[in-house]
């Protein structure tokens, strides 16, 4: 069972983003909201999907949406990463995956036959009244953004 059920509110959190800035998702009511959970600043994958939400960024802000990155990676390297890619949108730290865990991203993973815990690549997007509108786990890079920004059209 997970965490958060589509047509339900979303769970409320706060996490610091760069300069220690407090960020909660209440803040963003009355705009809809797209939040990309990913294990790490600066691995392959993880760039390639920041740039690719990054070089959307536009149509999404046409479209009254913010969209949010979290990762258990602390606020430096965030800021690194952020000013690296230039990535317009603001990426929280998620150290302990307290909110990975209350999105039921934080899960047993596989890798080369070793088992560890980590993030599970995903997206939710959430509504102008704070309901979670659709979620989109274990993706995949390819045309994911696209589906986004067309589900995000489609609210």
């Amino acid at each position: 069972m997970t965490a958060i059920e589509v047509g339900r509110k979303a769970p409320d959190f706060t996490l610091e983003s760069s300069g220690g800035k407090q960020v909660a998702l209440k803040q963003f009511r009355g705009k809809k909201v797209v939040i990309y959970f990913y294990p790490a600043d600066n691995t392959p994958t993880c760039t390639t999907q920041a740039c690719e939400f990054r070089d959307y960024n536009g149509q999404f802000a046409e479209w009254n949406t913010e969209v949010i990155g979290i990762s258990p990676d602390d606020l430096r390297s965030h800021d690194k990463f952020a000013a690296k890619y230039e990535l317009p949108f603001l990426l929280l730290s998620d150290p302990d995956h307290a909110v990975c865990e209350l999105y039921d991203v934080w899960r047993l993973k596989k890798l080369y036959g070793k088992e560890y815990m980590g993030v599970v690549r995903s997206t939710f997007l959430i509504d102008e009244q704070g309901k979670l509108a659709a979620e989109w786990r274990n993706i995949r890079i390819k045309g994911h953004v696209d589906k986004v920004l067309e589900a995000v059209k489609q609210l």
